[in-house]
C-alpha cells in the first residue's frame, strides 16, 4: 500500500485527507504492531502526531478529518456530538430506495442493545441489470446519497440492510451472494461506500469549511457494466 496519503487541506490545527479503502483510521486491539493505519502513516508523512476526530470504517473511502493536538481533537469531536457537522456519503445499493429518511434503531458495536439513528437518503441514479436475484426479476442497483444526522456504529450499512437496500460489498450486513457476483465481475472486493462531503466550523477561525471528494470511478464503472439496454 502506498503510505503517502492524499491531503485535501492542512493548517497548524487540523488536517483533512481522502482516505483510501481498506485502511483503518487508528490502531485497535488485535492489530499487529506493524499494521497500517491512518494516524501512523499521516503522522510519519507530516512528522507530527495526529488524532482521529470521527469514525470512518476501514473499508470506507473518502473525506476524513484529523486534529494536530489533543485539544483540537476535543473541540472537533464536540462539534460531531452536537450534530453541527454535515456529512454526505455516496453508496451503491440494491434496489431503488427513492427519497426519504431511515429512522430505525441500529445495533451498537459488540452490544446487543440498540440506539436511535436517523439517515436521510436520496437516489441519484438507478440502473436495471436484467439479473434475477432472490426471486426478483431485472434487479435494480442505485447510486444513493446518504446523510446521517446521528453517528452510530455501521449506521449507514445497518439502515440500508434493514430496509433491503444492502450496500454492495458490505461483508457484515449485506447481500453476500450479490457481493460475490460483483466482486468477480469487477475483479475487486470492496465496499461501495464513500464519504463524499464534510462540513464543519474551524474551531479557531470560526469559518465554515466544506470539503468534497468525488466518488471513486469504480462506482460508475460497475453501474455502466450492469445497465441493460
Amino acid at each position: 500500500m502506498n503510505t503517502t496519503l492524499s491531503i485535501l487541506y492542512q493548517d497548524e490545527h487540523l488536517v483533512v485527507i481522502n482516505k483510501p479503502i481498506n485502511l483503518p483510521v487508528h490502531k485497535s486491539q488485535g492489530m499487529a504492531n506493524d499494521a497500517p493505519y491512518v494516524t501512523k502513516y499521516l503522522g510519519q508523512q507530516l512528522d507530527c502526531s495526529v488524532y482521529n476526530v470521527h469514525r470512518l470504517d476501514a473499508k470506507t473511502s473518502g473525506i476524513l478529518l484529523l486534529a494536530r493536538s489533543p485539544e483540537m481533537a476535543t473541540q472537533l469531536t464536540e462539534q460531531f456530538a452536537r450534530r453541527e457537522v454535515s456529512k454526505v456519503y455516496h453508496a451503491l445499493v440494491k434496489g431503488n430506495p427513492g427519497e426519504g429518511i431511515f429512522d430505525t434503531k441500529v445495533k451498537k458495536a459488540k452490544q446487543g442493545n440498540k440506539a436511535a439513528a436517523e439517515t436521510a437518503y436520496r437516489t441519484l441514479r438507478t440502473v436495471y441489470t436484467g439479473l434475477e436475484h432472490k426471486g426478483e426479476e431485472n434487479l435494480a442497483i442505485s447510486l444513493v446519497e446518504l446523510m446521517p444526522t446521528t453517528g452510530r456504529w455501521h449506521q449507514l450499512r445497518q439502515h440500508c440492510a434493514h430496509n433491503r437496500h444492502d450496500i454492495i460489498g458490505d461483508a457484515e450486513h449485506g447481500d453476500f451472494p450479490l457481493n460475490r457476483l460483483f466482486a468477480e465481475m469487477m475483479e475487486e472486493k470492496r465496499l461501495y461506500l464513500h464519504a463524499y462531503s464534510l462540513s464543519f466550523d474551524h474551531p479557531i477561525t470560526k469559518e465554515r469549511l466544506t470539503f468534497q471528494e468525488p466518488t471513486p470511478v469504480a462506482f460508475a464503472v460497475l453501474l455502466d457494466r450492469l445497465e441493460v439496454g
